[in-house]
């Protein structure tokens, strides 16, 4: 199995983690403040200085892609770009929603037919957000919604729903459905980020370095207001 350096600055938290043989092997974690700009650098040289003082050969670099702060992921895909530039390693970029699932996934909390929603705050009963099966296999599409009791209905109505992140407790005191169950402290981090990371190099899901970008956050909002048939 690979070795792989994950970055994770989508949101408040600055997160960096080694994950090795399916196991994170090594993380650090700023949670004092969306300071991304400050403190990302010196913990990705901790990171990398961590592998190579155990001999241990760096694979990849994995990244959030977004949706998210357009700060944080600019900094965050810049910092991956320049360790991939550096040690001439591919890049891999993990979609932040994903990331969000991982460790209801990992648990043994989860029923067998449901549906997940992780989302992403965006402005007064908005939310940025998607829905997988537990196979993570796109049910609805990504999409900014504006929440009312009705919403996710359709799903549901048939099945429980999880909904979690930043969004989650937006939509906790709106949507009131028996399937309805919310995971409200979830956080994207990137010790959660490896099995993703993992399963797209083996697939050579490899990102162009020199052309990737991440989906900001803003953009989509600014892009719907435009056309608001999005």
């Amino acid at each position: 199995m690979p070795t792989i350096i994950n970055i994770e600055t989508s949101g408040t938290v600055c997160s960096v983690a080694v994950s090795q043989d399916g196991a994170c092997i090594y993380k650090d974690e700023h949670r004092e403040g969306p300071e991304h700009a400050r403190v990302l650098a010196p913990m990705v040289e901790d990171a990398v200085s961590f592998a190579d003082s155990h001999a241990i050969p760096i694979d990849a670099v994995a990244v959030s892609k977004g949706p998210g702060s357009y700060t944080g992921l600019r900094i965050g895909v810049s910092t991956a770009k320049g360790l991939c530039y550096g040690r001439h390693l591919p890049l891999i970029g993990i979609p932040t929603l994903k990331v969000l699932c991982v460790p209801l996934l990992l648990s043994d909390y989860l029923p067998d037919d449901a549906l997940l929603c992780p989302m992403v705050d965006a402005r007064r009963m908005e939310v940025y957000c998607c829905v997988f099966d537990r196979a993570l296999r796109e049910v609805s599409p990504t999409e900014a919604r504006i929440i009312d009791a009705d919403s996710f209905k359709e799903y549901l109505d048939k099945r429980p729903v999880f909904f979690i992140g930043s969004g989650a407790g937006k939509v906790q005191d709106v949507v009131t459905h028996r399937n309805a169950h919310f995971v409200t402290d979830a956080e994207p981090l990137a010790e959660h980020m490896f099995p993703l990371a993992e399963q797209a190099l083996a697939r050579h899901q490899i990102e162009d370095t020199a052309y990737f970008e991440p989906f900001y956050l803003k953009e989509f909002v600014a892009t719907k207001a435009k056309n608001p048939l999005l």
